[in-house]
């Protein structure tokens, strides 16, 4: 009779164990995510759809918070990126600064850029960011590309540098739509 009674004791803990399983399931993985989905739809629904910037067609062309490759002389260019600007692949270098990867990668870079007189290349346009997926550079870094992106575009520097001047950091992809819809 008692290994009966233990049976059903050990039966009768294991349902209540398991609906307070599935319960905290339902409501972790349910019902909790579903709230937070709804109060950023109602209250911030740009950004919880992932800040995606769209054309005058209505086609999805980037995200103000994921870096793009822009690679063309008229075009503002963003950090390095470790991931090859691949958000599912979203990740530092991690070589150390006496990396002969890092030198060469670096080197490259510099040579690519157009050297400005009397200024450094600042540490942002040869580095790559933690999650290699930065959408920023810093102002020093758009001053250092404005000649050569005014000079592209047959624009003034001041015109170009005036999209961005009062920034502390500037979109790459939003300062290069700026200077699409500019004309030239």
């Amino acid at each position: 009779m008692n290994n009966v009674s233990e049976n059903n004791s050990f039966l009768s803990e294991f349902m209540t164990s398991a609906r307070v399983v599935m319960l905290t399931m339902l409501i972790c993985c349910v019902l909790y995510p579903l709230l937070i989905l709804a109060v950023g739809q109602v209250l911030t629904p740009f950004s919880a759809n992932g800040s995606l910037i769209k054309n005058e067609q209505g086609v999805i062309i980037g995200s103000e918070l994921l870096a793009q490759a822009f690679t063309r002389q008229e075009y503002f260019w963003p950090r390095p990126s470790a991931a090859d600007y691949n958000a599912s692949a979203a990740c530092g270098s991690n070589l150390s600064p006496t990396s002969s990867k890092l030198k060469a990668r670096v080197q490259d870079i510099l040579n690519k850029m157009a050297r400005v007189d009397n200024m450094p290349i600042p540490a942002d346009l040869v580095t790559t960011s933690g999650s290699g997926m930065d959408p920023h550079i810093t102002l020093q870094a758009a001053l250092y590309q404005a000649e050569r992106v005014a000079s592209a575009r047959g624009l003034p520097v001041k015109a170009v540098t005036e999209l961005f001047v009062s920034e502390p950091l500037v979109n790459v992809l939003l300062v290069n739509l700026k200077l699409d819809k500019m004309g030239k």
